[in-house]
């Protein structure tokens, strides 16, 4: 299928925040996300975010502290409530996630995978980044981060995952195959 230049890839980064951390990486995730030409990137807080919002993107990133070891359920309400009657018809879009937890081995990677879930039930495609942005530092069930976002390793992983997000969405949405991450010419492991 041809690509039509004139249509940007959307892009909406989905965020619920308790004590503002989960926030900060929705931000440096938005910033990440338009490092691709030809992006559109709306941020909202469960608290702003419509159906119409979810409608309008081609993907997402969906961030929640982590709460228990799973979602906070300001965000799992959104998806139950807000999105519910949308479903089946959101399907085909692409996500990922991203939290933020109390501290290492506090259940981050269970809380992305329980949004990956989420976004599975909707039909959503959800991908994993296989990227190293510091030594000995991945995300490959999403973006997380013992409190805030406190080093550049940290950074770099929200950046990421919001610039893996657009990649995805320019190559398989938008039919922009330049834009292919497994072609990508920045560093992608760490040493």
């Amino acid at each position: 299928m041809k690509s039509d230049d004139s249509r940007p890839a959307r892009i909406l980064v989905l965020y619920h925040s308790q004590d503002g951390h989960t926030k900060m990486m929705a931000d440096l995730v938005a910033e990440g996300a338009p490092n691709v030409p030809t992006t559109e990137v709306r941020l909202k807080s469960v608290v702003e975010a419509t159906a119409d919002d979810l409608v309008w993107c081609d993907g997402v990133a969906a961030g929640s502290p982590t709460h228990m070891g799973t979602i906070a359920w300001e965000m799992k309400r959104w998806w139950d409530v807000t999105v519910q009657p949308l479903w089946p018809k959101v399907e085909g879009k692409i996500g990922c996630a991203f939290t933020s937890s109390g501290g290492l081995a506090g259940g981050g990677e269970l809380t992305c995978l329980a949004l990956q879930i989420v976004l599975m039930n909707y039909g959503f495609l959800v991908f994993g980044v296989p990227d190293y942005v510091a030594p000995g530092q991945t995300l490959h069930y999403g973006a997380i981060c013992a409190g805030r976002p406190r080093n550049d390793g940290d950074r770099e992983a929200c950046r990421r995952l919001g610039r893996r997000l657009s990649e995805w969405v320019q190559t398989l949405i938008c039919h922009r195959p330049e834009h292919d991450p497994r072609k990508a010419t920045y560093a992608r492991f760490a040493d």
